[in-house]
């Protein structure tokens, strides 16, 4: 039998010192994405390739800070680049439901709509005034004293001719009205029915007649009327434009160079002819309320919609869209009810995150992307047409309603997708065009390498983040417990946990407790205290669970030994908080050849992981002890007291060691508790959570007294995963506590049993009295009876 030892408390957790660490570096500079320089070369290759498809995913696991990583990362890129140009939308006189894009230079969008408005106030002074001129009523008076003479004049001839037949003519507005007359007085109506017949007779023919030279002699009135209209619109055309070119010449010089612009500005002096004959010139000034209603008609009408508008020099735009929906994403219209209907107009368009981000980049979460409808294949139709276009996303499915068709607007854009792996190899699977839209993969590590440069990286982003965040400044050693904190979640002695926002939060949390503590510094007291606040305040069920040990509810020995039983350990997840706790594993061997009976796979509460942890129990017997004599061996596997599904394979070491002791009737040391996964030629290999199972018994250990002979039992390749908590390594330096590691299971069975395992010779054999010839000469036994038994029933 060897001997075996425990594992020295130093090399049960990782000591950080950061003496030759330069912590304390300069909180205003931006420190690269931590320990990620895969996906960080990924990223910057995705963003300095501008041929259409290279797009990126960055896939990694939530809570790595990706997404605060990959913004700030890309905020400081964006500041190399030049700002893109604005966009903006103006009314289509042509056609109101169509309206037109124009663009801009940088910057400009915000003084093109104070220039338009500055137009809109000197028009208004403007209009009407010209109207009232001296000049322009003279000339409008000629044209109309001209057509009033031409009309009088005919009118007079047709007074000459009722006059020389006794008839009077009476004008009344546009009416012209014959009426006798006796004793140089006209007659009303009772007066002419007085009259004799003959006479009446005689009046009407003659106004018969009069009323058919007044047809002749106005014969060219309406072109008299056409020729006063026409004139007096050329007036009022040639009065418009006297009046407004001073007014555009500016206008013109300053956006000379800007060619949506200057087009515009063409079409608004052409439409101003129409509209302010219309809505200004006969719209005399009453109050100034009048005088608002008019200024907003005209800006209604030619006021710029500015979609968006960033600064000269302010760099690429860098989005993020929380909430990607349709109209978040792609824009939207916005409708007015007015009287019961609604109605828009270009003015009512707003921008969406394409549209923000446009000339720059936009950050999306995939999971969100894919859960609203329409919005992925909208994404992929703008990526490959390099189209902005604004729509109702239900006409897809042939829902039509009456709105605006804005015109499209051309798209430059980097999309960078944020999400897991399982949502990549999805989207690769069932999405032909992914790869050609996505062609750059930014993958994030879960863990990161423990080099001075991560260290250094590290202990620069939790000063930032305790700068930036208001919190007060972290000591040296503050930060030194973070990062064996942050060792811990990774699990492993050499890595640091990707998890980064979790030591966020912890700054956080050490903040408040130094704050009410009236201490002007975070040290490593604060930070353990918010770490031990948290597994407080999480600690419900583990504490539960504890004094159900504790007073017997769960059955689990710390001392003695006993046949067929065993402390295997485990991790329970619950929410958002996990924990360890031993679970007994119990085994009962007897005569027969049903194989190994999973107990927990027969009552489907076990995994499938689990049952292949079993079911090698099997290959390992065969392989270890059953070579010259047929397999048979009838038993039973459970894990005490569990209701709940398990999985995993890291019972199956401590399973096997509970076989072999009821096998060969060796008692088990209960003051042990064992865990590992094994393969079928009995080697030990690692699991995962083994900081937790640890701990987990320990806490039964100690509560109930620690006495030195206690400890576990863990695989050898899990010593690097060992970041246990200080008050385990303390009882582990006392001698109270031990920690072993094992590579193969006979080591497991020395330990467990205090006896040797037994090593086969050249002939193949195992010593007697070992704990493998007990279980040879236990299975060859229980073979035997089975062949016995056999023979009876064939005979």
């Amino acid at each position: 039998m060897s001997e075996h030892f425990p594992l020295a408390p130093e090399v049960l957790r990782l000591t950080i010192d950061l003496q030759e660490i330069d912590y304390s570096l300069t909180t205003k500079s931006q420190p690269p994405i931590l320990g990620q320089t895969r996906a960080q070369s990924a990223l910057e290759f995705g963003v300095s390739m501008q041929n259409s498809g290279y797009n990126i995913y960055v896939m990694g696991e939530p809570g790595t800070g990706r997404l605060s990583m990959i913004t700030s990362h890309l905020d400081s890129l964006a500041q190399h680049h030049a700002a893109p140009p604005s966009f903006a939308y103006v009314d289509n006189f042509e056609n109101l439901r169509e309206p037109v894009a124009i663009e801009l230079p940088a910057g400009v969008g915000a003084k093109f709509s104070k220039d338009i408005d500055k137009l809109i106030d000197n028009l208004l002074a403007t209009f009407p005034a010209v109207f009232e001129s001296p000049t322009y009523q003279q000339k409008k008076s000629a044209i109309e004293r001209a057509f009033n003479q031409k009309y009088n004049a005919a009118l007079s001839q047709v007074e000459n001719r009722a006059q020389e037949a006794g008839i009077a003519v009476y004008r009344e507005s546009e009416t012209i009205t014959f009426l006798p007359v006796r004793d140089n007085k006209s007659l009303d109506e009772d007066q002419f029915t007085q009259l004799p017949q003959e006479e009446r007779e005689a009046f009407k023919a003659q106004v018969e007649i009069l009323e058919n030279f007044l047809s002749d002699v106005l014969l060219e009135l309406p072109q008299w009327r056409r020729a006063m209209v026409k004139d007096i619109r050329e007036l009022d055309d040639l009065t418009i434009t006297q009046a407004i070119t001073p007014l555009f010449k500016e206008l013109k010089k300053q956006y000379q160079n800007i060619d949506d612009v200057i087009t515009y500005l063409a079409e608004i002096k052409k439409d101003l002819r129409n509209s302010i004959a219309i809505e200004l010139a006969n719209l005399p000034f009453m109050d100034s309320r009048d005088n608002q209603t008019k200024r907003q008609l005209l800006v209604e009408r030619y006021a710029p919609n500015i979609l968006i508008d960033y600064k000269q020099g302010s760099g690429a735009p860098v989005i993020y869209e929380p909430h990607p929906i349709y109209q978040n994403l792609f824009g939207r219209i916005e409708y007015q009810n007015e009287q019961g209907t609604l109605v828009t107009n270009y003015r009512r368009i707003c921008p969406g995150s394409l549209h923000k981000a446009n000339g720059g980049y936009l950050i999306l979460d995939a999971d969100k992307l894919l859960n609203y409808p329409f919005v992925w294949e909208g994404l992929k139709r703008a990526l490959k047409s390099g189209k902005i276009e604004i729509e109702s996303p239900y006409s897809e499915l042939g829902i039509t309603t009456m709105t605006l068709k804005p015109e499209v607007i051309p798209l430059n854009i980097k999309v960078i997708l944020v999400g897991s792996r399982d949502i990549y190899y999805l989207l690769q699977e069932l999405d032909n065009e992914f790869n050609e839209m996505f062609r750059i993969l930014a993958d994030f590590d879960d863990h990161i390498k423990i080099t001075p440069l991560s260290i250094q990286q590290f202990a620069t982003l939790m000063v930032k983040q305790a700068a930036d965040s208001g919190a007060k400044p972290l000591t040296r050693c503050a930060i030194e417990r973070l990062i064996e904190h942050s060792c811990r979640q990774a699990e492993h002695q050499r890595r640091l946990s990707a998890h980064i926002n979790d030591s966020l939060e912890i700054i956080g949390e050490a903040n408040l407790l130094s704050t009410q503590a009236a201490v002007d510094v975070i040290d490593k007291q604060f930070v353990e205290k918010a770490l031990a606040a948290r597994e407080h305040r999480n600690g419900r069920i583990s504490e539960a669970i504890l004094e159900e040990m504790l007073d017997g509810t769960i059955l689990i020995d710390t001392e003695g030994g006993a046949i067929g039983k065993v402390n295997g350990l485990t991790v329970l997840e619950i929410g958002g908080s996990s924990f360890g706790a031993p679970a007994r594993i119990t085994t009962t061997v007897y005569p027969g050849s049903r194989g190994i009976v999973d107990i927990e796979r027969e009552v489907e509460l076990g995994q499938a992981l689990h049952s292949k942890g079993v079911m090698i129990l099997t290959g390992y017997l065969g392989h270890c002890y059953a070579q010259q004599f047929p397999l048979a061996i009838s038993a039973s596997i459970a894990i005490e007291q569990s209701y709940g599904y398990i999985d995993g394979d890291s019972a199956s070491l401590a399973e096997l060691c509970s076989l072999i002791s009821a096998l060969t009737l060796t008692p088990i040391k209960q003051t042990f508790a064992v865990t590992g996964s094994i393969n079928q030629y009995g080697e030990v290999q690692a699991i995962g959570g083994v900081n937790e199972k640890i701990e987990g018994f320990f806490r039964l250990c100690q509560a109930r007294g620690l006495n030195g002979e206690q400890g576990v039992i863990v695989p050898k390749a899990n010593q690097r995963n060992l970041m246990l908590m200080k008050e385990v390594v303390d009882a582990v330096a006392q001698g109270l506590f031990s920690v072993y590691t094992v590579s193969n299971v006979d080591e497991t069975l020395e330990i467990l049993m205090g006896q040797p395992a037994g090593a086969t010779d050249e002939e193949g054999n195992y010593p007697e009295n070992s704990v493998n010839y007990k279980a040879i000469l236990r299975l060859k036994a229980i073979s035997d009876m089975t062949n016995e038994e056999d023979k009876e029933e064939g005979a």
